[in-house]
């Protein structure tokens, strides 16, 4: 029970870090600290800026700010629905995008290799670039203001993602140079290559599927779980990249803790496991040629 005695956002703060400890709240969604994920859904509540200045935390709040807000704790704890779904909106990149619960919750390391614009592996700007399994379209949306003149496509398998996705290109005026596309894997894109292919596809093995905290189950399975080894996906995208990518193109891949079943499974394959100063794993890339070079292994994996 949320007491009366509470009425000002720092009130409601500190009451939320000590419920969040006390009821064992997992923090991964844009948060990984009870007192940042407190901050992040009391001022988002209100419609105050993260940065807001201090004093304004000791401003009463009216009495439908307080209905709205304590509902909105209630629901985080007692529901476990992440603050992004709460609020409606995630941030990625320094750029806000719309997501609900038919999208994962951006938080792909992929972010920090685009604000570092892939350096130093990209040998020239990227004409056309692809987000495949896109969700919320935030990779593909921040690759788009990173690199003004490419095209980007958008593709994934749930039309109810792309509806999401369409949303967040409206919202950043990309219209014209940002589109979707519905496919399972690559097939909704016979013949095209790119110069870049970005992915952050459903990888989560049976075994972390399981054992995921209740967090994650308010996100679309079809975006988390992918089989045995959470590669199902993953061993398609493989075979049939090096049709899609341009001569010098780059593939890059996420895939988290099924990092161990892809070097498992790939031995032969010299995957570049990329690393971050800002924390995340298990994001590997390959050049077209590599892609070529093992298209036949690929292909008798699937």
């Amino acid at each position: 029970m949320i007491t009366s005695r509470l009425r000002t956002l720092r009130d409601h703060i500190r009451w939320a870090v000590s419920r969040f400890h006390e009821q064992g709240l997992f923090f991964g969604h844009g948060a990984d600290n009870a007192w940042d994920e407190a901050r992040l859904l009391v001022l988002g509540a209100v419609h105050l800026p993260w940065e807001v200045a201090d004093s304004y935390l000791d401003c009463r709040l009216e009495d439908d700010e307080l209905v709205k807000l304590q509902r909105l704790l209630k629901r985080r704890i007692d529901e476990r629905v992440p603050t992004a779904y709460l609020l409606g909106e995630a941030w990625f990149c320094g750029m806000a995008f719309i997501v609900d619960e038919r999208v994962l919750i951006p938080r792909s390391p992929i972010g920090e290799l685009l604000e570092k614009r892939f350096e130093p592996w990209l040998a020239s700007e990227p004409t056309r670039i692809l987000d495949l399994c896109t969700g919320s379209g935030c990779i593909g949306i921040v690759s788009a203001e990173v690199f003004p003149e490419a095209e980007v496509v958008l593709a994934d398998l749930s039309f109810e993602a792309l509806e999401v996705a369409n949303q967040n290109i409206e919202r950043h005026g990309l219209d014209e140079r940002v589109f979707t596309v519905q496919g399972d894997g690559f097939e909704g894109l016979p013949g095209q290559r790119f110069d870049l292919i970005l992915s952050n596809p459903p990888y989560v093995d049976a075994e972390d599927f399981a054992d995921m905290p209740q967090e994650y189950q308010h996100e679309p399975e079809l975006g988390l779980a992918c089989g045995e080894d959470g590669l199902d996906l993953v061993r398609r995208m493989l075979a049939e990249a090096a049709d899609h990518l341009t001569e010098k193109g780059l593939l890059i891949i996420e895939v988290g803790n099924s990092q161990v079943h892809v070097e498992q499974l790939y031995p032969e394959v010299d995957f570049a496991w990329l690393e971050f100063e800002n924390g995340g794993h298990g994001v590997f890339m390959l050049t077209a040629e590599q892609c070529r070079q093992h298209q036949g292994l690929f292909a008798s994996r699937v």
